[in-house]
């Protein structure tokens, strides 16, 4: 089972429960690979559906056996690359000290990125610098969502001078999925929730109903603290305010295949809120938070759980009934 990193109604695990400043994650940890390429890759969420798998796991009691799936279809095309962020290790943390961007970059990006006229900078004279990420954009306009792409950082794996190389090569080019991930592999999920407005002390923190002597509101708190004491109303009594829309991560799910061709998942008018998928895509085992249409960013796993299998599970049936009028 996936480790799953989200909060009781009642916990304070995540406060304040502020909304996420844009509609997709920012990733602050990267896993460390030996291999040279990119430690990520994004996708819009398209919907669910279910399938029927060969379960593979070891102790399981349903070893060998058929037993039933639900998936989460995510279609990702290719990202490029913009720029290349050079980084030193300082007493206040990594701190950008250059950046090279690619000659050519898609209109689409707007007032997004500012890119000099003139650019003296080569990456043979840059030396000084400890880390390297790549500034890469989404192409939502090839899935038809939109036209204005996502633009953020991604971590890259191997050492130092094979990393330089790489980015090279990638300065202003298209990377694909296929050449990040492989069917099998566990992933890290980071999104943002769907955002729910304001809602009731009851559905935002789970305190229960008051009964039918009480005074008052029967779903409001029944005491807002001491009359002495601190003097305010502290800030961990359950009140009323916005919800949803929070940048939320989860942990080690399974990405159960790749596909190129996406014939093979389309259903019959298209997928609710979504429509038809027309690039390549992703099946990840379980639920993911967010809405359709949401950009998903998926990264290499930072603390696998070694009772995962490394090998895809046989996908024998993929449901694409239509949900449409259901």
């Amino acid at each position: 089972m996936p480790t799953i990193r989200r909060p009781r109604k009642g916990s304070l695990q995540f406060w304040p429960r502020k909304r996420n400043k844009r509609s997709y994650a920012r990733v602050r940890s990267w896993a460390k690979l030996k291999e040279v390429k990119l430690l990520g890759f994004a996708g819009y969420k398209v919907g669910m559906t279910h399938a029927m798998i060969n379960d593979n796991r070891k102790t399981s009691l349903t070893k060998g056996t058929e037993i039933f799936c639900p998936v989460t279809i995510i279609e990702c095309p290719p990202i490029k690359t913009a720029s290349i962020r050079f980084y030193k290790n300082t007493q206040n943390g990594l701190k950008l000290v250059s950046e090279i961007f690619s000659e050519k970059v898609d209109k689409e990006l707007g007032r997004k990125i500012i890119i000099p006229k003139k650019i003296n900078k080569k990456i043979e004279d840059i030396k000084d610098f400890d880390e390297i990420r790549l500034l890469v954009y989404t192409q939502p306009k090839l899935a038809g969502i939109k036209k204005k792409p996502e633009i953020f950082e991604m971590g890259l794996g191997g050492k130092k001078e094979e990393q330089l190389k790489y980015a090279q090569e990638k300065l202003g080019k298209e990377t694909d999925i296929n050449d990040i991930f492989t069917a099998g592999q566990q992933v890290d999920i980071h999104a943002v929730t769907k955002g729910k407005g304001v809602q009731g002390a009851v559905k935002r923190f789970g305190i229960g109903l008051k009964n039918h002597k009480a005074e008052k509101g029967r779903r409001a708190p029944g005491s807002l603290g001491p009359w002495k004491g601190q003097g305010h109303i502290m800030w961990k009594v359950a009140h009323a305010g916005k919800m949803g829309y929070h940048l939320r991560t989860e942990y080690n799910k399974l990405l159960i295949k790749i596909g190129s061709k996406p014939e093979e998942i389309n259903q019959k008018g298209g997928f609710l809120k979504y429509g038809i998928v027309k690039n390549p895509h992703i099946l990840i085992k379980g639920s993911i938070f967010g809405p359709a249409k949401r950009l998903i960013r998926f990264n290499h796993a930072t603390r696998k759980n070694k009772k995962i299998p490394t090998e895809a599970p046989v996908i024998s049936y993929l449901s694409l009934e239509s949900k449409q009028g259901n």
